[in-house]
């Protein structure tokens, strides 16, 4: 999947968001997805930022437009507008911290109640640089995905490990979904065409 620049035109666009509790460093997966870079300092997101990317997959183009959502309580209600209309989410974690690693099933509902049908999360956890500090396994993260059909990563915003990867895998799975969709669109066509469609049974008026 190769980065191409914004002012080129596109196939399709899908609509991802990054949500999960304050501080577990989705501002910082954006950034070092968007800039490669990395803050230790950043101060929590208010309401929701947004960047796109273009990528090429099979020699078509997509653009990635991706919200960046506030984690706090309190602009809970005003962050889900985002969801709207998205297609896939960053459900986001911080592998020292148990609370956001709980609060996991809290975002994930959330998501798949507003988001739009048939969309896409991936369980993220971030900061996976920590290896001292880690207080989930890697293999609670993976077995919270697969109990609820998701799919696994862990990521360092910090040192960029799997952050590319990520969003490759994220885009392909979306794309992935919106091509079965359309086959299943197809097929449904046809078989209500030659069920509706009156056959010749040879007489005549």
């Amino acid at each position: 999947m190769e980065s191409k620049k914004e002012n080129e035109k596109y196939d399709r666009s899908f609509k991802v968001i990054l949500i999960g509790n304050s501080a577990v460093g989705k501002t910082n997966i954006l950034n070092r997805f968007q800039k490669n870079e990395f803050n230790p300092n950043l101060k929590a997101t208010i309401g929701a930022d947004f960047v796109s990317r273009i990528f090429e997959i099979k020699g078509k183009k997509f653009q990635l437009k991706i919200w960046d959502t506030a984690g706090e309580e309190r602009y809970l209600s005003f962050s889900k507008i985002y969801y709207r209309d998205a297609v896939g989410a960053f459900i986001v974690y911080d592998i020292t911290n148990e609370e956001s690693f709980n609060k996991l099933k809290f975002w994930l509902e959330e998501f798949r109640k507003n988001a739009q049908e048939n969309a896409v999360p991936i369980i993220i956890g971030n900061k996976c640089d920590l290896e001292k500090q880690r207080k989930i396994s890697k293999e609670m993260g993976q077995n919270f995905a697969n109990d609820k059909t998701c799919l696994f990563m862990e990521t360092s915003a910090k040192d960029g490990t799997n952050i590319q990867e990520a969003f490759e895998a994220l885009t392909k799975a979306i794309l992935n979904v919106f091509e079965n969709e359309i086959v299943t669109k197809i097929n449904s066509i046809k078989l209500s065409n030659r069920i509706t469609k009156p056959e010749n049974d040879g007489s005549c008026c």
